[in-house]
């Protein structure tokens, strides 16, 4: 594998539209916020990254205003002139500055796709050689979609409903206090057969045990991040009352996160961000862990634009990850995309991961000015400016 040199990085916040508002128990959506990260080799290959933000620090502590500030006064001024043999030595580079995980991660992704250009290579195929031996890619990842908080249940029928029909595999509903029961039993009543899981983003306590032991009677895959989104010991608690297990989200943000729920039974099944822990890096580790324990895993995503979703996508490629990931088809979020080509849902609910090298999408330059032009109007100085 021939190194790469980082010789200047360019950022981009942007801003596209939601097809359609996204209710979760943080409240609802309508616009996807990133900051994007178009990182140039002394080569003059240009690698892409994403950082998977946020309007307001909700599902993570990071917004599009700390991301720049960070990158642009710390990050970029420590990787520039840096010269890397594997993308994996990248995060010793930034090993000084604390947090910032979602941040960090997108300028490793960056580093990621500009290596695997470099060496014309596809992004899943440079996962798969730092994965344990034997796991090649797939060239695509199975998937599923994830459902935000209706109006009504029947609304709720009629979006699973609508989701199915679109090929989609899998159903993950959003629920949160008051909408939580009567939503899994409708669902379940209506498609009694399809595989179901519930996110709850932290809406609860190990108080609510006794509730939560309820949904067991409706045959889930997996209850999502019940509990505090810094927790992992009341997790542990609450899955010795559960027979569902416990999906833990949030509160995994790295390899000694997930092996201290392991150690106190907090965990059934993972859902892996790699923003959330960091970048790809700290994701390999977590998942040799989870092959080595053979833990249940899927990735997750943060709606992310086409540059991001195409990373999630290789990586949800690797072998490993044995259940659907929640990286949905471009049309499920946006009219139009940063990059071509759009990610179009195939046979069997999955998503093949693009031909060319590196993350294998292209991002489409007019489109970025637009976009960039959107947030500048919108939040000129800045979200709550």
């Amino acid at each position: 594998m021939k190194p790469i040199t980082i010789r200047s990085i360019k950022l981009h916040t942007v801003l596209l539209p939601y097809l359609a508002p996204f209710e979760t128990s943080f409240g609802a959506e309508t616009d996807k916020v990133a900051v994007l990260v178009e990182l140039i080799t002394d080569a003059g290959v240009t690698g892409w990254g994403e950082c998977a933000i946020e309007f307001w620090p909700g599902y993570g502590q990071e917004t599009a205003e700390t991301a720049r500030h960070i990158l642009s006064e710390f990050l970029v001024p420590a990787v520039i002139g840096a010269t890397l043999a594997c993308p994996s030595e990248f995060p010793a580079l930034i090993k000084r500055f604390r947090g910032n995980h979602h941040t960090r991660a997108g300028l490793e992704a960056a580093v990621w796709d500009a290596f695997a250009k470099s060496n014309d290579i596809r992004l899943t195929h440079l996962f798969a050689q730092c994965a344990p031996e034997g796991h090649e890619s797939a060239g695509r990842a199975t998937v599923g979609v994830s459902i935000g908080i209706q109006p009504s249940l029947a609304a709720t029928c009629d979006a699973i409903r609508q989701r199915l029909q679109q090929g989609y595999g899998r159903i993950k509903l959003k629920i949160k206090r008051g909408w939580d029961l009567e939503v899994a039993r409708a669902a379940r009543a209506e498609f009694p057969d399809v595989p179901l899981m519930l996110d709850a983003n932290s809406d609860y306590a190990i108080e609510d045990a006794d509730h939560l032991a309820q949904l067991d009677q409706f045959n889930l895959m997996m209850i999502e991040q019940p509990l505090a989104h810094d927790d992992i010991f009341q997790h542990g608690r609450l899955q010795a009352r559960l027979n569902t297990p416990i999906c833990l989200d949030e509160s995994v943000k790295s390899a000694s996160d997930l092996q201290l729920a392991l150690q106190v039974g907090a965990i059934g099944v993972l859902n892996l961000k790699p923003a959330r822990v960091g970048g790809f890096s700290e994701s390999l580790e977590i998942y040799r862990i989870c092959v080595a324990q053979e833990l249940p895993l899927w990735i997750g995503g943060m709606l992310e634009t086409g540059v991001g979703r195409a990373a999630n996508v290789a990586f949800a490629a690797l072998p490993g990850v044995t259940l659907p990931s929640d990286i949905s088809a471009t049309d499920r979020y946006f009219a139009s995309d940063i990059s071509e080509p759009p990610f179009a849902l195939g046979a069997g609910s999955t998503l093949a991961t693009p031909e060319g090298s590196g993350i294998g999408v292209d991002v489409q330059r007019d489109r970025l000015e637009e976009a960039e032009r959107r947030w500048r109007e919108k939040y000129p100085y800045g979200k709550g400016g």
